[in-house]
């Protein structure tokens, strides 16, 4: 469909059904997300011309439990919420890939630097783009060139995996710009990984990513990475009588790709103590057994970490067993569990290098001291040293705990959200 005409079908309310059932979009705000789309495909055709295009979503995530468990190996539990970047594409004939991002200069990808890696394009949008086309080609699948527009609401920073979403994106434009939508989210998933892995030079693991591409609220268990266990769960917020609100405290996010990366690799040190790749195949027994040597040849925090590991392994199907079950009461207080852990154990809600700066640990304090006894739970929220804090409130407290929150943070840090269903998707 031509550009043009995509925006007055969006306009008309063509799209609203799938807004509204996939992305999650409240009926009072289809309007504002109409005016929003629109935006975008006028932004595409003012760089672009009136080519014909599609218009895609990735929504961003929420970690529930799970805390820098992935990259182990390790069980998750996560929801796609209904903040989301939306991109306006098309295909071209020259295999050049641009891509301009509202706020950002563009990013050009020729196909020469698809082929490996380039180390000045390392930590760069560029380089994802880069990685999605080569992980599709190794795949044997099809890729090729593109243009496109993207206005995201997932903001940078804000604990809701932007970048995962970004990732997911690329792929999902190359799903169904070059292979009629064939490829299933959750391969979307792993290919993401890769370009973050091996082209942005990141070693995250792919709960962020497979949250974003497969949709819903999910229990997944990375023990056999290339094939996942991916189960949706039933849990709806709103009719159980809470929100989830994500409080972005501001900090400070530069500098901290040593904070996030040192976990990963503790961890697998310690795995490797015991001739094992990651966490996940090492039990409680064998590191209480090798703790004296072990903190003596990696630190303490190495260990502390691995104890985290495995006991969040375990309470996420603690958490899924009471979802199941409808035991609220117990879901919740492994929430805050987690939180607990994240803190004292795994030691991401500052970082060392600024310690003056402790916005998540206030966070955490001011939800506490809000919701202790009136329900819900609270814990810090994604990878940790800065940004975000998660909680689930009472509905009828969400007005206030905004309010609350927001007399510390500033305006508009306090974000409701809701549970989009939609992963990946093509809207028109």
């Amino acid at each position: 469909m031509k550009a043009s005409l995509l925006k007055e079908y969006v306009l008309s309310g063509g799209a609203d059904g799938i807004l509204v059932d996939e992305c999650a979009v409240a009926a009072a705000d289809v309007e504002k997300k109409r005016e929003r789309i629109a935006g975008a495909v006028e932004c595409f055709m003012a760089l672009y011309g009136d080519l014909d295009a599609s218009l895609f979503s990735v929504g961003g995530r929420s970690e529930v439990s799970g805390n820098h468990t992935d990259h182990n190996r390790g069980r998750v539990l996560a929801a796609a919420v209904n903040l989301d970047i939306i991109a306006v594409a098309a295909a071209t004939d020259n295999g050049v890939v641009t891509v301009k991002s509202e706020g950002f200069e563009p990013d050009t990808v020729l196909p020469s630097e698809i082929a490996e890696p380039a180390d000045d394009k390392r930590f760069t949008s560029a380089a994802i783009i880069a990685g999605m086309e080569r992980a599709f080609l190794d795949r044997g699948l099809k890729a090729g060139g593109f243009v496109a527009y993207t206005v995201s609401d997932v903001l940078k920073g804000s604990g809701l995996s932007s970048s995962a979403a970004f990732e997911v994106m690329m792929g999902n434009i190359l799903n169904h710009l070059y292979n009629g939508g064939c490829v299933e989210n959750s391969e979307i998933a792993k290919m993401a990984q890769f370009a973050e892995n091996v082209y942005f030079g990141k070693p995250c693991g792919l709960m962020d990513q497979m949250a974003c591409a497969v949709g819903g609220f999910i229990y997944i268990d990375f023990a056999d990475p290339a094939s996942p266990v991916i189960e949706k769960q039933s849990l709806d917020l709103g009719r159980e009588g809470y929100s989830l609100c994500i409080t972005d405290t501001g900090g400070n996010h530069a500098d901290l790709n040593e904070d996030y990366a040192s976990v990963p690799s503790e961890m697998k040190a310690v795995a490797a103590y015991f001739g094992r790749e990651v966490l996940r195949d090492v039990c409680e027994e064998e590191l209480l057994l090798g703790a004296g040597e072990i903190r003596a040849e990696l630190g303490d925090r190495a260990l502390l970490r691995a104890f985290h590991f495995l006991c969040e392994n375990e309470r996420v199907s603690v958490q899924v067993k009471a979802l199941g079950e409808g035991d609220l009461e117990t879901f919740f207080e492994n929430v805050i569990a987690s939180g607990l852990s994240s803190f004292r154990y795994l030691q991401n809600v500052y970082t060392t290098k600024n310690v003056s700066e402790q916005g998540l640990s206030l966070a955490l304090y001011l939800s506490e001291r809000f919701l202790l006894g009136k329900g819900g739970a609270w814990r810090v929220h994604g990878g940790g040293f800065a940004g975000t804090v998660q909680a689930f409130v009472p509905s009828e407290l969400t007005g206030e705990y905004k309010e609350y929150m927001e007399r510390v943070f500033g305006p508009d840090k306090c974000h409701v959200l809701s549970v989009r269903q939609g992963g990946a998707l093509r809207i028109v």
